[in-house]
């Protein structure tokens, strides 16, 4: 039996849970509980009237939620590196029905926003980075990306799945893990501090040894929730 960590206690904003509560994302309430989409957006802190990168939003399963939360006065901007255009169909439906968002397909050496943004978020992808089918990039272009579009105390939110410890970048390319203490030092080596950690996502019962694809994990892998922050 598979389940998230225990809840990081803290308060949830009303517009997180009314954005959470929209009846348009109905279809994807089945998903919330195991996503945590409630301790997420608040640990994000995300808030309406804000811009947001959303790097390689896939489904728009937290797509729709920071739109809600932003508002129309905000704006969500959905970037998608030019090597994954091929997964993303439904990432370009999405400006079609969210009318803050707007579509970024960029380069994945060249990320970039038209703005100045307050919050960065990538779920699952940043393991994507060293690997060789997303051409000329790595984690540090990517770290360096970001700095530069975040606002002064602008947030980086990092989730992906943990890979065993000490394994650094070993598993990105097979088991499409990574080890949450080379993110760290990474991203911190781009200038951002360190500033907090959410284990809802947590799972003891992931021993960090297979793909996660693989049909005993899927869904219900054991992954880290960073936030970094620009100084500033």
């Amino acid at each position: 039996m598979f389940a998230g960590g225990p809840a990081v206690a803290q308060d949830i904003p009303d517009y997180v849970t009314a954005a959470v509560a929209d009846p348009a994302r109905a279809a994807d309430a089945e998903d919330d509980a195991r996503r945590q989409i409630v301790e997420i957006m608040a640990f994000s802190k995300v808030k309406p009237g804000d811009t947001v990168l959303e790097l390689v939003p896939g489904s728009g399963y937290w797509s729709r939620v920071f739109s809600g939360i932003v508002g129309p006065e905000g704006k969500v901007y959905l970037a998608v590196p030019t090597p994954m255009e091929k997964y993303s169909e439904e990432t370009k439906a999405l400006p079609q029905t969210l009318a803050n968002t707007e579509l970024l397909m960029q380069p994945a050496d060249a990320l970039s926003a038209p703005t100045s943004v307050d919050v960065v978020f990538t779920a699952q992808n940043y393991h994507d980075y060293p690997n060789e089918f997303m051409g000329p990039t790595d984690p540090a272009v990517l770290n360096k990306a970001v700095y530069d579009m975040l606002k002064p105390g602008g947030l980086y939110v990092v989730i992906d799945h943990v890979a065993e410890a000490g394994s650094g970048m070993r598993d990105t390319e097979t088991l499409h893990r990574i080890d949450p203490a080379v993110v760290k030092q990474q991203v911190e080596a781009a200038g951002f501090e360190y500033r907090a950690e959410s284990d809802v996502l947590r799972n003891e019962a992931d021993d960090h040894t297979l793909k996660v694809f693989d049909p005993s994990v899927r869904g219900h892998t054991d992954q880290f929730v960073y936030r970094f922050r620009k100084p500033g």
